[in-house]
């Protein structure tokens, strides 16, 4: 696969910057990366060059990560449809009328609201440890996130921020590598300077307390999944504690056909994966799109 150049553009949305990623041909099959907690758009920075010969590549930071704006949380009301309706009036601006979805962890739930909203759009799914069946969801990971769900006080408060520290960040990377010397520590470190910056406390903690409402569409989400018959491809951690192999392996009860590997990696698969990762997606797509 040849190598490509990745441009960083900014569009406005709703008053808000929001910087994306764009690599390939304007009039290939667009594929729409759609990154996880607590990262951004940089986690793309390895697999976007290896597909941008054949695809046309658009990968957004959702509003409050990455380089786009980060208003604070008395201005902005951070939850999963909020930043669901921005994702969707960007992806409207730059006139995308179709789309493969590559989902990651809080991509997973922001990307299949646009599914719900557009199912014709959709033209198949990505999921790299993007989660949408409670089968998934690790217990010892999830547990302090549940606490904070059912009741959110500064006691349910304090063990959740620490996923958004330093230490919790690098946790991320390393958990289930099998050679954790192959993950460049300028991806954590990256990561933890912007989780660093004003206000992000704040934002990070009124997310987290809205996974709930993630956890209320799964039934909406899995029927989606059965009407539609979407062609979806798992290429997932297989050493991830935060959504587990089960979660993977459940597409395949509403998807039959849905094609799984669980790679020997942790929950940021790209950081040592991404050769394979894009191998593997350039087999699927060209068989699907």
């Amino acid at each position: 696969m040849t190598t490509h150049r990745i441009h960083h553009r900014t569009t406005t949305v709703r008053g808000h910057e929001i910087h994306y990623r764009e690599a390939g041909p304007a009039g290939a099959p667009v594929l729409l990366l759609l990154h996880g907690f607590p990262t951004s758009s940089h986690m793309f920075r390895d697999l976007m060059p290896l597909l941008a010969d054949r695809y046309h590549l658009v990968a957004p930071d959702h509003l409050g990560f990455g380089r786009s704006s980060a208003p604070a949380a008395t201005e902005f009301a951070y939850t999963f449809a909020g930043l669901a309706e921005i994702t969707d009036e960007f992806t409207e601006q730059l006139g995308l009328k179709e789309y493969a979805l590559y989902l990651q962890d809080y991509g997973a739930p922001i990307g299949l609201r646009l599914a719900l909203a557009h199912p014709k759009r959709v033209t198949a799914i990505i999921t790299q440890n993007g989660n949408a069946y409670e089968d998934g969801l690790g217990a010892e990971a999830w547990a302090p996130v549940l606490a904070l769900i059912a009741e959110r006080t500064p006691a349910t408060e304090e063990p959740v921020r620490a996923l958004s520290g330093p230490e919790g960040i690098k946790w991320q990377y390393l958990h289930g590598v099998t050679d954790p010397t192959l993950v460049s520590p300028d991806a954590y470190e990256h990561d933890a300077a912007l989780m660093a910056r004003p206000g992000q406390p704040e934002i990070q903690l009124d997310l987290i307390s809205d996974y709930g409402s993630n956890f209320a569409l799964y039934p909406a989400f899995q029927e989606y999944f059965r009407t539609s018959r979407v062609p979806l491809l798992a290429v997932w951690g297989g050493h991830d504690e935060i959504f587990v192999p089960a979660g993977a392996l459940a597409f395949q009860r509403d998807l039959p056909t849905a094609e799984i590997h669980l790679l020997p990696t942790g929950h940021f698969a790209l950081e040592t994966h991404a050769g394979q990762v894009a191998a593997l997606m350039d087999d699927f797509l060209a068989r699907q799109v």
